[in-house]
């Protein structure tokens, strides 16, 4: 409010005018804004971990959104009641007053808070004092990487200790929590790695090859580079070892907004939430600026980037659960990451499939899935099977939007690029990725990989369509047995049988 008063103030001389009157509906507008974004940012609500640095980010990052959002109205839809200097004079005052108040609560009002800290072989984690048990020295400071065997010469924290390890856990992360967390990991354990840390720095500077579990309390959603964290995790154990983490997903997320403010304000908080916390850092032209701004924190994830980020760093999966706001997740280290330095966030994307004489190649399509889904097929394979068509049963992995262009082929378009470039044909056996391929008998593989896959799978030919993997390999076997003999005629045939399932029995793949 005295900002709006201040800017009239500045650009007309009056101090008691009706032009106040005239702009007050306008402001009205611009204050439902500010107040919206301001809940969603959290401007000052102090925290344990804030500082100055992320008070003054958060201050500008919010403003920043307020006036992006106020010039849309303003000036997209017509909504013309300020001037410039108006609306750019309202904005850059209340910027300076926040900041002022800002600073003088994070000065006064500030609570204590418990920063980063870690429970390692050569400190005792919760005062950081040395620990007279000569942790570094035992076994001589080695692992064996079989997790089957005991290694009796390596101490366990005393009583006293892991209590206080307990204590502190619960503070980070609560009950229901720590109590998961002891559930797989042991505690009291020398090998036992406990981190509560947003930084690589913490993890990269513990010693190497003596860990056989790791525990990090806070949530990736903070990491700035969650790939290089994980890495970094995999280094510091040997295969067979246990990593525990927590992280809040996209539902989780939803359902918090949406219970913590009223109806109607919810989903208005949710959705310029969701654009700015989930759209904006996937897309080129906004990611360096919003990681410039809020370097890394408080990002969207979903369940399925979540747990292929692990899958892609070289872990799997053992058990997920969610607990609060938060999912927590204990994984097992199987292999060395995979090093993907380019991963695909965008609207198309390029999926890796098994072709003629097997031979990979990048099949284009729009995106119907979440970031990483491509190092989950196993995971998903083991917990939902397989449903009717050959696709995965209850597959989390599909975004909604991913559900309706699938149900119109409209993800599809791209691969008209495979068509013009040779890798695929009009009619044939449709590309599949390594693991999927793999599933097939080997007899099938084998007759797979003497032709390229096509657009228009031979399985829509038939009606009604196979229902599960053995129909299928059937009805591709025989397709192929057909096609070795008269590849033209077979491929006309199973052509316009496919075009009359499909337009007038309008058969659909899932």
């Amino acid at each position: 409010m005295s900002s709006f008063f201040i800017t009239i103030l500045y650009k007309y001389g009056y101090l008691f005018s009706d032009i106040y009157l005239d702009n007050f509906r306008a402001f009205l507008i611009l204050l439902v804004i500010w107040l919206v974004v301001s809940f969603w940012t959290g401007k000052f609500r102090l925290r344990s971990e804030t500082s100055s640095k992320t008070m003054l980010s958060s201050v500008l990052l919010s403003n920043f959104f307020i006036l992006s959002l106020a010039v849309i109205l303003i000036y997209v839809f017509g909504f013309n009641v300020y001037s410039k200097t108006i609306l750019f004079g309202i904005v850059f005052v209340a910027t300076v007053i926040e900041l002022i108040l800002g600073a003088l609560l994070f000065s006064i009002e500030r609570s204590p808070f418990l920063p980063d800290w870690i429970r390692s072989p050569a400190t005792n984690g919760t005062n950081g004092k040395k620990h007279d048990n000569g942790y570094k020295n035992a076994n001589n400071g080695k692992v064996t990487t079989d997790l089957t065997d005991s290694i009796p010469s390596i101490p366990q924290l005393n009583g006293k200790d892991t209590v206080a390890l307990k204590r502190a856990i619960i503070e980070e992360c609560g009950e229901a929590s720590a109590s998961w967390i002891e559930n797989h990991v042991d505690l009291a354990a020398a090998t036992t790695l406990i981190l509560s840390t947003t930084t690589r720095f913490n993890l990269d500077n513990q010693p190497d090859d003596f860990y056989r579990s790791l525990v990090n309390l806070k949530r990736i959603n903070d990491i700035k580079r969650i790939n290089k964290f994980f890495e970094s995790a995999n280094a510091k154990l040997p295969t067979g070892g246990i990593f525990v983490g927590c992280g809040e997903t996209y539902g989780l997320r939803k359902e918090r907004i949406l219970s913590s403010y009223p109806p109607m304000i919810n989903y208005m908080i949710y959705t310029v939430d969701f654009v700015l916390r989930r759209v904006f850092p996937k897309l080129r032209l906004t990611r360096k600026i919003y990681f410039l701004i809020t370097r890394g924190k408080n990002r969207i994830l979903s369940r399925t980037e979540t747990l292929g980020r692990l899958y892609s760093c070289g872990f799997e999966v053992i058990r997920e659960q969610p607990i609060g706001d938060l999912l927590y997740w204990c994984a097992r280290k199987i292999k060395e990451p995979a090093f993907d330095e380019d991963p695909t966030y965008g609207i198309m994307i390029r999926l890796k499939r098994v072709g003629k004489n097997g031979r990979e190649f990048n099949v284009y399509k729009l995106r119907t899935m979440h970031a990483y889904s491509e190092y989950m097929q196993h995971y998903v394979y083991q917990n939902n099977n397989l449903d009717e068509g050959g696709k995965f049963k209850d597959d989390f992995r599909v975004t909604t939007l991913g559900r309706f262009f699938r149900k119109f082929w409209l993800d599809e378009l791209p691969m008209l690029i495979n068509l013009l470039k040779g890798d695929m044909k009009v009619v044939g056996i449709r590309p599949l990725s390594s693991h999927y391929f793999n599933l097939y008998s080997p007899e099938l593989r084998e007759k797979r990989i003497k032709t390229r896959p096509g657009l228009i799978p031979p399985y829509y030919a038939q009606f009604p369509p196979p229902v599960d993997l053995e129909e299928i390999q059937q009805n591709e076997s025989k397709y192929l047995d057909e096609y070795f003999k008269h590849p033209i005629r077979t491929d006309i045939k199973y052509f316009f049988a496919a075009a009359y399932n499909i337009l007038i029995k309008k058969a659909r793949s899932k």
